[in-house]
Formats: C-alpha cells, structure tokens, sequence
C-alpha cells in the first residue's frame, strides 16, 4: 500500500450559540450548517442532509473530470444533480434514518451520449 491509497479526512463540527446552528470545519474551511426547521432548528444554512448529498454530488463532478482525463475523453462541463427524500412515515429501517430514495442525473458537456454514458457507468463502478 503507497501512501496515495490511504486518504485520511478529519472534519470538525461543533455548536454555536445558536440553537441548532453548526460551524462545521476541514482544514481551513469552515461551512456553517443549520438544522432542519422541522426540529426546532433555524432552517436558515444548509442542512446536515444537504451537505451529505453535496458531497456525493461534489464527488460525481470530480469523478468524472478524473475518469475523463484517465481515458482521454473531452470533458468540458460536468454537473450533478442530486435528490435525496426521507419519509418518516415510511422509514427505511427503525434503527437509523435512512433516505428512502436517492436520484443523481449526471449532465455532460463536450462529449458524445456514448462517452457520457461510459463515463458514468466508470463512475457508478468507483
């Protein structure tokens, strides 16, 4: 194993002196995170729920740009759209909360439908 097989990632979240407010931080970056208004919480930042679904989002993007560089592929834009619904009155499981559906759609610049499709099936393989 090389060192560039290990990724080691520390993030911090800590309260704030506003109810249900976050100030999440990874190296020298902060985000300010709120709860959902459902708990009582501001609803005025970005939720906990949104922030996970950013990075899968953030990490399609990036994914992409890497496989398409990796197989020469001429990438010029990539974005990811991504939707996540979690119903309570129907939970997944009863131990934890759990999204009962999570959708990506995936909108490439630059590149053929055929190598936009294997571009993300590279993707979905990762």
């Amino acid at each position: 194993m090389t060192e560039a097989d290990v990724r080691d990632y520390q993030v911090e979240a800590r309260s704030t002196d506003t109810f249900g407010r976050v100030l999440v931080s990874a190296r020298d970056q902060h985000l300010v995170v709120d709860g959902p208004v459902q708990n009582g919480c501001p609803g005025e930042a970005i939720t906990p729920a949104e922030v996970f679904l950013a990075g899968v989002a953030a990490c399609g993007v990036e994914l992409l740009q890497v496989i398409a560089r990796t197989e020469n592929v001429p990438l010029a834009s990539a974005r990811v759209s991504i939707r996540g619904v979690l119903d309570r009155s129907r939970p997944v499981r009863t131990d934890v909360s759990l999204f009962n559906s999570v959708r990506l759609v995936f909108t490439l610049g630059g590149v053929t439908p055929g190598e936009a499709a294997d571009l993300v099936a590279a993707f979905k393989r990762r």
